[in-house]
């Protein structure tokens, strides 16, 4: 007997940005395989007496290598059970879940789809920050900031030093200076305005707004940890009262 796996975006954190879909799959699930970035609020939906499975990552720290969970999806399912698999913001941005349903299917389980509000979207609405805005953004790009196993950040930064575009960077608290000297070598100016949003929708969501010269010391300073969300372009301006000075400064989602 094959139960059935579901794959389920628990969005950036504020449980009440869940989708419909997605708290349905969860309340139908006899076990929860969830990411560290899931928030306490949202684990407190769980079906009870469901069995509950950390796999969650750190910074350099994969306590559960992505194999292993990939395993443990496949023995629950095969065990005739209905998995949730909960992952912070959507399982198909920078989520891995398409390797895990890929895992999956190759052995014959069925997998489902609950989309989650992403990072960026949820700290757009949180900041009143839009990623595109008419004469300040064409369009948006979504990079990831760190490389696996420590490797070269390489990223086409003449593509990305785009003016004319919002460019959006997960997980970039490490390796932010660099990708600051990477578009600026390409022309984007060190003026451009910067905000870094950490734990985005969440009590405990911090704003820093900055420029793209200042950005690394800044971000220093600030003790801003993971998970960081940077948005620059100039779209940054709209949050900022005087966009042709913008100070740098954190603001709790409170203040």
């Amino acid at each position: 007997m094959t139960g059935k796996v579901y794959l389920i975006g628990a969005g950036p954190g504020d449980p009440e940005l869940m989708t419909l879909r997605a708290v349905r799959m969860l309340k139908d699930a006899d076990v929860v395989v969830f990411d560290r970035l899931v928030s306490d609020e949202i684990m407190a939906m769980c079906p009870e007496g469901a069995e509950q499975i950390a796999v969650g990552k750190c910074p350099k720290n994969h306590l559960v290598p992505q194999e292993r969970i990939n395993e443990i999806l496949h023995e629950q399912a095969r065990m005739g059970r209905k998995v949730a698999r909960l992952k912070g913001g959507d399982p198909m941005i920078f989520g891995r879940g398409s390797e895990e349903a890929a895992y999956l299917m190759a052995l014959g389980v069925e997998v489902e789809y609950a989309p989650g509000i992403t990072a960026a979207q949820g700290a757009s609405c949180s900041t009143g920050v839009p990623l595109t805005h008419r004469g300040l953004a064409t369009g948006v790009q979504y990079v990831t900031g760190h490389r696996q196993a420590d490797k070269v950040l390489d990223l086409d930064w003449k593509r990305l030093a785009d003016p004319d575009t919002t460019l959006v960077v997960y997980m970039g608290v490490a390796n932010i200076g660099q990708i600051a000297v990477g578009l600026m070598t390409e022309g984007l100016s060190a003026r451009t305005p910067v905000m870094a949003i950490s734990r985005a929708t969440s009590a405990q969501e911090e704003r820093m707004v900055s420029t793209l010269g200042r950005v690394a010391q800044d971000c220093r300073e600030a003790g801003l940890k993971p998970p960081t969300l940077f948005v620059i372009g100039k779209v940054v301006s709209l949050y900022a009262a005087n966009p042709q000075d913008l100070a740098v400064e954190a603001v709790s989602a409170n203040g």
